[in-house]
């Protein structure tokens, strides 16, 4: 039988549990808030983050404080974030090269599908054939022309085995019929120093991380893998200007979170990412890096990538890629 002051106990504790959720939204986000990047700083994912950076901050009340953890494609800033306390308070600005493509070639010891949640979609952009300008090519017909002519002679570096530019040149390389050599790098910033110091021939990789220097003249664009032109390139052809059918490779930047993440603390960050990206001033950056904001929040993007795995797994099966 039920006393008074034990029901008032079970009400009180039901009132409780009813309130908890909210409680937890508001004490989210109670600390500093970390954005992993998972690769050298100077590549688009390091880009991304660092617009965010101060916006989010100023958002949530809370310090923003960027942590680039290179290494693996992607794989040791991903774990370092699987490492760190499941409470929204680590989150990851993850590259779609390693999230659907890297776990298709090379093994990796988690699923990205399955261990990290989507909080939102930031930006996206397309891959740009860039080459060091001292090589007399002013058109990818001359590049593919001579590269059929003098197999092996030319090389072109990408951010790592099973990297999204490792993919996207094997891809180029299986439409053009041409044999070129693949230089590995630990990341994006590092490929792009060697790419200005010439020592590699050609990459392809993101805009925003060669925006600046193509149009500086110390680097040289052949082609956009994309059906539109960009506007901060707009005298680089599409691919299918330039001869090359059927060449669209876009990356997309995403923050995700722990898998068991508080579904209260991804909806705050996303929230307020989507307030933050849809401002002006956010993209208007974002258009002069050679990107554009494409926003997403989490339910949406985890159907994307889903879809973006099994879309790159056939082009990957059917072209016959794979890992060096």
């Amino acid at each position: 039988m039920f006393t008074l002051r034990s029901l008032l106990a079970l009400a009180l504790a039901t009132t409780g549990c009813l309130l908890a959720p909210a409680a937890m939204a508001q004490a989210f986000p109670s600390k500093t808030v970390t954005i992993i990047v998972p690769a050298p700083p100077g590549g688009t994912a390091d880009i991304t983050a660092r617009m965010l950076q101060e916006p989010l901050s100023k958002a949530l009340g809370q310090p923003v404080v960027i942590e680039n953890r290179g290494g693996g494609n992607g794989a040791v800033g991903t774990q370092a974030l699987l490492n760190a306390p499941p409470d929204g308070h680590t989150l990851l600005m993850q590259f779609s090269g390693f999230h659907v493509m890297t776990p298709q070639l090379v093994k990796v010891p988690f699923d990205p599908l399955k261990d990290l949640q989507a909080v939102a979609n930031v930006m996206s952009a397309p891959q740009v054939l860039a080459l060091r300008s001292s090589l007399p090519f002013k058109t990818a017909r001359e590049l593919v022309d001579y590269a059929r002519k003098n197999p092996g002679k030319l090389n072109y570096s990408s951010a790592g085995n099973g990297s999204v530019q490792h993919i996207a040149a094997e891809l180029f390389k299986s439409l053009t019929d041409t044999r070129i050599v693949h230089i590995p790098y630990r990341g994006t910033g590092p490929m792009v120093t060697d790419l200005l110091a010439s020592q590699v021939d050609f990459t392809l990789t993101t805009a925003p991380p060669l925006v600046g220097h193509i149009q500086a003249g110390k680097l040289r664009a052949l082609l956009v893998a994309s059906d539109q032109r960009l506007p901060a390139l707009p005298d680089v052809p599409t691919a299918k200007e330039a001869g090359i059918p059927n060449f669209e490779v876009q990356s997309w930047f995403t923050l995700y979170t722990h898998g068991k993440a508080p579904r209260a603390a991804v909806d705050r960050v996303a929230a307020e990412v989507q307030k933050i990206v849809s401002t002006p001033e956010f993209q208007k950056k974002a258009g002069e890096q050679g990107a554009q904001v494409t926003f997403m929040g989490p339910e949406a993007m985890t159907r994307y990538a889903q879809a973006e795995y099994e879309r790159w797994g056939k082009v990957i099966k059917v072209q016959g890629i794979k890992a060096d």
